[in-house]
């Protein structure tokens, strides 16, 4: 995997749990099944209908303002680091193809709350050394240990680790 395939999702999955992201690396991909997938897409879908998604390859986000701001519109009632590491990851590619991102519009209908995270150095290295993560994680031969069954819980992917 090269750091240009790293895209959205697999900055969230490094954030969530490194096995998820294993496991979609290579194709495992249940969300299809899961509830909570869906309703997240119905949020997305029927939230800020006038924002146009803008595909970066191995990445799409959400919106891009005239002021160079990326919005993200989330399902969940408040901000994780998942969140936040996958604005930055937007802003870093973004700058990368010469697009001066200013930073990220986390958006949460779910809750009518925003948050606002300027793009600084700081989240700039902390982007690139996600990307590094990714990339070793992807690269392990075998999958990482799974976390505390609690931690799992509306996991799409909690069958396939749990059962057996």
């Amino acid at each position: 995997m090269q750091p240009s395939d790293v895209g959205g999702v697999h900055i969230k999955y490094l954030h969530h749990c490194a096995r998820q992201l294993w496991l979609y690396s290579r194709g495992v991909r249940p969300e299809h099944l899961s509830g909570r997938v869906q309703l997240g897409e119905a949020i997305h879908e029927t939230s800020y209908e006038r924002a146009t998604p803008i595909d970066l390859g191995a990445a799409r986000l959400d919106h891009l303002d005239g002021s160079a701001w990326v919005h993200e519109i989330k399902s969940s009632a408040a901000a994780t680091p998942a969140d936040t590491a996958q604005a930055m990851h937007y802003c870093l590619q973004l700058r990368d193809i010469g697009v001066d991102a200013q930073g990220a519009i986390l958006h949460y209908p779910k809750t009518r709350r925003t948050l606002r995270l300027p793009y600084t150095p700081d989240c700039e290295a902390e982007a690139r050394t996600d990307i590094a993560a990714v990339i070793g994680t992807v690269g392990r031969i075998e999958s990482p240990p799974l976390l505390p069954r609690a931690a799992c819980r509306g996991c799409s992917y909690i069958d396939y680790c749990w059962t057996g």
